[in-house]
Formats: structure tokens, sequence, C-alpha cells
């Protein structure tokens, strides 16, 4: 087999007036996350995780932030798209591991949520789907909870 790993890294400014999307799972809050889609700063490491592994050109490669068809479109969906990609070149997904960087809102208690949402996307089982969420100790933007980010991880095999 010829296994690859690939990283992802995304960050979006917080922004009041939009619906927060992270992992899939829509938050109860009064901010959400800047951007030209849901701005679901996770499910967008985790895409460019997986086509970085695959040598592949980055998400704004495949839905650029200028085109119409991705305004407000649900991540989940661009996701799809990339394993969609990673198919054709007959690679499968093996794994995947990310970190959610946020000083608000409490995201354990939706990690289970978020990681369903992930499996579901990917078409892996939910125990293939490693997810934690942290602070950064009120350092830097993030730390003051102007932004949030997230860091992935993937292992891809091709047969």
């Amino acid at each position: 087999m010829n296994f690859r790993i690939g990283h992802g890294y995304d960050i979006h400014r917080i922004v009041a007036g939009r619906p927060l999307v992270l992992g899939g799972v829509k938050f109860d809050t009064d901010f959400g996350l800047e951007g030209h889609s849901d701005a679901d700063c996770v499910t967008h490491a985790i895409c460019d995780a997986l086509l970085g592994a695959a040598g592949l050109p980055d998400i704004g490669h495949f839905f650029p932030n200028t085109d119409p068809a991705y305004r407000n479109i649900d991540s989940q969906i661009l996701l799809a798209r990339v394993c969609g990609e990673l198919s054709k070149l007959r690679f499968a997904v093996g794994n995947i591991d990310a970190t959610v960087i946020a000083e608000k809102p409490r995201i354990y208690p939706r990690l289970a949520e978020m990681k369903a949402a992930l499996a579901k996307s990917t078409r892996l089982p939910v125990g293939n789907i490693g997810l934690k969420a942290t602070t950064n100790e009120g350092i830097g933007d993030l730390g003051r909870g102007l932004a949030i980010a997230a860091h992935a991880v993937v292992l891809i095999a091709k047969a």
C-alpha cells in the first residue's frame, strides 16, 4: 500500500451576524466566522489535509471564493466532493485527526455531533475520526477570541 499523510490548517475571524458552524455542526451563538462559504474552519482544515496528502492543490483551487456557486455553501458538501476527488485517484481515507482552537464557545459538549457529521461526509466510521478542542490560553488573536482555527492530519492509502 502507498500511504500518505496530509496536514491542513485554517483560521477564520469571528464576526457578528453569521451562524457558527464547526465540523458540520451549527452552534447556538450570536457570532459566526467570516468567509465565503459557511466558514467551517474545521472542515476546511480537513479538506486541505486530504488534498495535500493526495498531492492536489488546496481547497481554494477547487472551490474559489470568487465563485458565487460557493457563497454560504455547506462545507460538508465541499468535504464530500474532496473525498470524491481522492476516490477518482483511487485513494482511500484511513483516518482523520483534527484539533479546533477556540476560546468560545465550549466545543467539547458537541464533539460527538461533529464527529458524526464528518463521518457522514467522508463515509468513514466515526471511530476513524479523532477530534479535540483546546483554547489558545488567552494568547494572540485566537486567545482574545477574535478568531477560531483548526489543524487536521489525515492518512490516505492508494492500493
